[in-house]
């Protein structure tokens, strides 16, 4: 159904990209997400379309292997948290105090994003080092850097009961030692 004479005509087949998407995913935000990933897929591998083919079934191949890419995705990263949580749960009980204790910082690592959470796991628990955690996550070290202050930062406000990170105290430089909060 190509009227174009440009025979890559990827703009004409938006709608139906849009229709199947909304099909697969039943969420039009989703859907919107997963024609844009296709979208950039099917440009990223343009020398692969044959110009005698139909464009719009190499697009809704695309979009579909998209859409599977992302379901295996999501499956993988729900078995490895459920894994994660099942680890912790099998850790022997301690004394009580630090039982809840323990409980209360496996939710609150847990509770951050994602990112922070891959970046925080690696260099803390797995003992990578900086350079290698930013390669295991295909980032620059200082990207990493910052996740892992963000995460610490992060763990630190809600140790306190606090929502927001916290804003280190401001220090009295010379004066009355009395003075110092």
């Amino acid at each position: 159904m190509t009227t174009s004479t440009n025979p890559f005509n990827v703009i004409g087949q938006l709608a139906a990209l849009r229709r199947y998407a909304r099909s697969l995913v039943r969420n039009p935000d989703e859907a919107e997400d997963l024609v844009h990933d296709a979208l950039v897929r099917a440009l990223e591998r343009k020398s692969t379309f044959k110009s005698g083919g139909s464009i719009r079934n190499w697009l809704m191949s695309i979009l579909h292997n998209t859409h599977i890419d992302r379901l295996r995705r999501d499956v993988a990263a729900n078995r490895r948290n459920d894994a994660a949580i099942e680890l912790a749960d099998l850790v022997a009980p301690a004394a009580q105090e630090h039982s809840v204790r323990l409980a209360e910082v496996r939710d609150a690592f847990l509770a951050l994003p994602e990112e922070q959470r891959e970046a925080l796991h690696l260099v803390a628990i797995e003992e990578l080092s900086y350079q290698e955690a930013a390669d295991v996550l295909n980032i620059p070290v200082g990207t990493l850097m910052s996740r892992i202050s963000r995460a610490r930062a992060r763990l630190r406000a809600m140790e306190g009961g606090e929502d927001a990170i916290p804003v280190p105290h401001l220090r009295i430089v010379g004066g009355n030692p009395d003075d110092q909060p």
